[in-house]
């Protein structure tokens, strides 16, 4: 396929899709209050709201957990709407095929996580918080991709008359650390729906060991002291070892994206773009690794959980991009304008 010299950035779709990424990005903000509060059943009816339209819902009842969830349907909303406007503006203005399919994709997720989030409250099934969650990671995720396709650094990347390769090993550490990072927000999700509180309330021991005692005893000692000092849910066994695989996981993104930078020091230089990014990659780990330190430190604090879930947003999103442009950046001039394409269905075929 020959590239399209003759496409050009629009600079006013290029902002709403950044528009609509940020936008996202709060969503993401809005629904971690929501489980961190736990107000996912706060208002019991869905699309409607305690009876009235949602949009007209009175503003004096939103009060306690009934503020958080329903103004995280009306953001939802504004997403869906911001989605669908992008959506037909990439098939009207866009003259890339590969970028209208991309906008209908995020229009149909969009819908998804809607009519999810509906059925998850209808239905009052917690599981279904899970995949509700994990949606809106791979949604926010997208949205950051169409703004970067639309972008002049894109367009500018794909007219390049020669490629700047980024070795294939170094991008497939960089993607096999993203898919990590990915499957470590499933995790966190699970622990966050299950509404048992913190399954391990110390941090760095477990229950004072390196690896916590989960025989039925320890397990019913453990219960009685938690009804006894704060009264939540009991927890099991299995709570218990998520949760030290969460943190086990944890270590070994921090390394994978430690070495990530490291090796982009070496064959890229410690001055190219990718590099940088890395940088700020590892810079937003350590965040995370801060956050996750002080959810259990605080006793899982609302703001301080929703910080942990935003700042991992951040470092899936990263990954995600570094590896899409380092794809681009890597292949014949000639397949420049599907790049994008293969480059998504790397990480979906790992996932």
């Amino acid at each position: 396929m020959n590239i399209n010299c003759d496409l050009k950035s629009n600079p006013w779709l290029y902002r709403f899709a950044v528009l609509t990424a940020a936008a996202t990005f709060l969503l993401l903000g809005a629904g971690g209050l929501v489980t961190s509060h736990e107000a996912g059943m706060s208002v019991p009816d869905w699309p409607n709201s305690y009876g009235y339209n949602m949009f007209a819902f009175p503003i004096s009842k939103w009060t306690g957990g009934i503020f958080y969830e329903h103004t995280h349907r009306l953001w939802a909303s504004a997403v869906g709407l911001m989605t669908t406007i992008l959506a037909v503006w990439l098939w009207l203005k866009d003259s890339r095929k590969w970028m209208k399919w991309l906008g209908v994709i995020a229009f149909l997720l969009v819908f998804a996580q809607g009519v999810l989030g509906g059925l998850r409250v209808t239905m009052k099934m917690d599981s279904l918080g899970v995949f509700h969650g994990v949606i809106a990671q791979t949604f926010f995720v997208l949205t950051c991709a169409i703004a970067l396709f639309t972008s002049h650094f894109w367009i500018e990347l794909a007219a390049k008359q020669k490629s700047f390769s980024v070795p294939r090993g170094l991008r497939s550490h960089v993607l096999f650390v993203t898919i990590l990072i990915f499957l470590q927000l499933i995790l966190g999700a699970t622990m966050r729906h299950q509404h048992a509180g913190l399954a391990i309330p110390d941090f760095p021991a477990a229950y004072g060991k390196i690896w916590p005692d989960t025989s039925p005893d320890a397990i019913a000692r453990y219960n009685q002291q938690r009804i006894e000092a704060t009264n939540v849910n009991p927890i099991t066994a299995f709570q218990i070892v998520l949760q030290m695989i969460h943190r086990i996981v944890a270590l070994v993104i921090f390394a994978g994206v430690a070495a990530a930078v490291g090796l982009s020091v070496k064959r890229l230089g410690g001055k190219d773009s990718l590099t940088k990014l890395a940088v700020f990659w590892l810079a937003l780990i350590v965040f995370q690794i801060v956050f996750g330190m002080a959810t259990i430190w605080t006793n899982k604090a609302a703001d301080v959980a929703t910080a942990h879930v935003m700042v991992g947003a951040l470092s899936l999103v990263t990954g995600a991009l570094w590896y899409i442009i380092a794809y681009g950046r890597s292949v014949k001039i000639q397949e420049a304008e599907t790049a994008p394409l293969e480059a998504f269905g790397a990480l979906a075929a790992n996932k």
